[in-house]
């Protein structure tokens, strides 16, 4: 059986993990950006300028000259399939938002390192050991401890935020694989264009257009960190293994506390704090035992 330190740079790993970390800062930064559109437009209009503002970056960056070689790929299913796997994570996301809690979703939402874990052995060869297991283990008791989703009994609207989690955890999948021959720039261009295409038949029954500047550069904002979490999230899974990256997924919930407290006046409470530092905890160790195969080798 293959194991990850056999097959990857351990310096470029804690690569990988720091642009995990930065993708969990943009896109707790996207989802407040959501939170404030939300209570104005139509949640569609939301998520389609999110992408269209991302689809727009991304046409951008690329320049004139390299429009064109955007369109070209040895692996157009795969980049569709992508695509869609994030259409369908953001989509059921905001279906269970109608439904449930917040904290509900965030915590389904977070069972995506388990799903990764479980995926990446036999799709992509990358086996974890228990020690890993354990720190995937406590950092989601960790994400319970902050969210303290509620055991009223079970919601079919769950099924909703498995399915986003379903849907994410093949999209992460799917961003391995393309890391080593895909560029950046290829794999923003599917990613935003394929959930730009699909909501646009909607939006003539539920557009509306913004009033106020703060409005225009909220969903400005939104789109941007978009772009920017996505281009991140692309980055670390060219230098790390999937199962390695996926635990630091964990860092968004201390990055959305923080924005959380700054952006909307939710003071943490002390379940907020304790949950918080076991999640710190379980990166510590990760990031602890990647230094420890870095000296060894």
């Amino acid at each position: 059986m293959t194991t990850l330190s056999a097959v990857d740079d351990p310096s470029l790993r804690l690569r990988g993990i720091a642009f995990m970390i930065l993708t969990g800062l943009c896109f707790s930064a996207l989802d407040a950006c959501a939170k404030l559109l939300i209570f104005e437009f139509a949640a569609l209009q939301v998520v389609f300028v999110r992408y269209l503002g991302h689809l727009v970056l991304t046409m951008a960056s690329a320049g004139p000259r390299r429009l064109p070689s955007l369109w070209r790929t040895r692996h157009p299913v795969l980049l569709t399939v992508r695509g869609v796997f994030l259409l369908m994570s953001t989509l059921f996301n905001f279906l269970a938002l109608r439904y449930l809690a917040l904290s509900e979703t965030v915590s389904i939402s977070f069972s995506t390192p388990f799903l990764v874990a479980i995926l990446a052995g036999p799709m992509l060869g990358e086996w974890i050991g228990p020690r890993r297991w354990l720190a995937i283990l406590v950092g989601f008791a960790g994400v319970l401890v902050v969210t303290q989703p509620g055991m009223e009994g079970f919601n079919w609207a769950v099924l909703f935020s498995v399915a986003a989690a379903i849907g994410y955890a093949f999209y992460a999948i799917v961003t391995r694989i393309l890391g080593a021959t895909e560029s950046n720039t290829t794999q923003q261009f599917y990613a935003s264009l394929i959930p730009v295409l699909a909501f646009l038949p909607t939006m003539p029954f539920v557009w509306e257009w913004p009033t106020t500047l703060s409005a225009v550069l909220i969903m400005c904002g939104a789109g941007f960190f978009g772009f920017l979490g996505h281009n991140f999230f692309i980055s670390a899974h060219r230098y790390a293994p999937a199962p390695i990256l996926a635990p630091f997924l964990y860092a968004q919930i201390i990055w959305a506390t923080l924005l959380g407290l700054l952006v909307f006046g939710h003071v943490p409470t002390l379940a907020n704090i304790v949950g918080a530092l076991i999640v710190v905890a379980s990166g510590l160790y990760l990031l602890f035992r990647e230094n420890r195969v870095k000296t060894a080798s």
